[in-house]
């Protein structure tokens, strides 16, 4: 065990350092306003009349970095700090946001397969430790085969968890990309002003990064502990 706290809390750290770094960025280019005045939730109408979306609703929620699309009501939620403000922060996460929008409209294909894996992961997610370790545990104690196969559907709840964070990076990164192609192809932003939401936008997809290798890694050291003992 000692094994997987080690890379637990090195993962932690990674995690941290990026998230960290993430939130500096994000001070420093909210510092930046535009000169197009627009606010984050202008910016996100335009982009999806831009796109031929008018089905989708612009909303303000509450708290810091809740930004998010929902496939199910069509919403763009923004966070209180994008709804309202006008700097490149802002219009880096409201056309982000906006960008899922968009995938939906087209039915991307990798945005589908994440909204398949919701219902799924929601549920395994949380017993698939709990699956792993109990099933070593029983075991061990028992010293039968029964503990082994326990270990084994945890770690198939846990290969499904992994699946899915490395669907979200390309979900993420296109979301990013049409973000930022439709700011620079509508001259949306000074030069200054693109830099700074291609740089938050590039952090934010490193926390993303980060996750998927994390939970990629924790998936590699179970399936060893588990098939190892087995041999």
């Amino acid at each position: 065990m000692l094994g997987y706290y080690i890379l637990i809390g090195a993962i932690a750290l990674v995690s941290w350092l990026v998230s960290n770094q993430l939130k500096q960025k994000f001070k420093k280019y909210s510092q930046i306003q535009l000169r197009n005045g627009m606010s984050g939730k202008e910016i996100a109408e335009k982009m999806l009349a831009d796109n031929g979306i008018f089905d989708v609703q612009v909303i303000s929620v509450a708290g810091q970095l809740t930004d998010h699309y929902n496939p199910k009501n069509k919403t763009v939620n923004l966070s209180e700090a994008v709804y309202s403000q006008r700097n490149a922060a802002a219009a880096a996460v409201a056309a982000h946001e906006c960008g899922h929008a968009v995938q939906h409209a087209k039915a991307y294909g990798m945005l589908q397969m994440r909204s398949a894996l919701v219902p799924v992961v929601s549920v395994t997610s949380g017993l698939s430790q709990w699956l792993v370790i109990g099933g070593l545990i029983l075991g061990a104690a028992a010293g039968s085969g029964m503990g082994f196969y326990v270990a084994v559907a945890g770690l198939v709840f846990m290969a499904l968890a992994t699946l899915f964070s490395f669907v979200t990076l390309p979900v993420e990164y296109d979301a990013s990309n049409r973000a930022l192609a439709w700011l620079k192809n509508r001259h949306m932003l000074s030069p200054e002003e693109y830099n700074g939401a291609e740089d938050a936008l590039k952090w934010a997809a490193r926390t993303y990064l980060v996750a998927a290798i994390g939970a990629l890694a924790s998936l590699l050291y179970w399936a060893l502990q588990i098939l190892g003992n087995r041999n």
